[in-house]
């Protein structure tokens, strides 16, 4: 019994000491998020953008992470639009990819079809990634407009609102 675990107390040093010669290469790495303030304004963009084509919506941006980090939501807008909203930039973020995009690649038969299973994913228009310099910095929702092509022509002005503050 003692020979089995020094066999396998020694292959595990040996494991860890081979994965710490490659974490010597990069142990820390940085990554840039957006800040609070320009949540905001991507939010309110957003919002704005909305309001001049007639529609009542909830805006929601998350950071790269899909951590909530602006919510606004119009006076008329659904009560479901906020928390549909989130969804929608969580699931942008959480998968890299505009929400649109999603909807064709997770259709019932396709390989990836069973991202839709994911609790809290939402496969419909209005999830949009923000990008700098190539980098996910977030990802913004819009949920309320009558149609996903609507709620991404919001969220698309949102990101349009930030540009200059979140290149790097």
């Amino acid at each position: 019994m003692k020979l089995i675990s020094v066999l396998f107390i020694g292959s595990l040093s040996l494991s860890l000491a081979a994965g710490a010669a490659k974490a010597e290469e990069q142990a820390l790495f940085t990554s840039q998020s957006m800040t609070v303030e320009t949540a905001l304004v991507a939010a309110s963009a957003a919002l704005k953008k909305c309001r001049s084509e007639g529609f009542q919506v909830a805006v929601a941006v998350v950071d790269r992470m899909g951590v909530l980090q602006a919510l606004v939501r119009d006076r008329y807008a659904g009560a479901h639009t906020p928390k549909t909203a989130s969804e929608k930039a969580w699931t942008a973020a959480s998968f890299r990819t505009n929400t649109t995009d999603l909807v064709e690649i997770s259709q019932p038969g396709q390989p990836q079809s069973g991202v839709r299973h994911v609790t809290g994913a939402l496969m419909i228009g209005g999830g949009m990634i923000i990008e700098a310099a190539g980098s996910l910095v977030g990802a913004i929702g819009v949920a309320g407009a009558p149609g996903g092509e609507l709620d991404d022509l919001c969220a698309a002005a949102g990101i349009e609102a930030i540009e200059d503050l979140i290149a790097f």
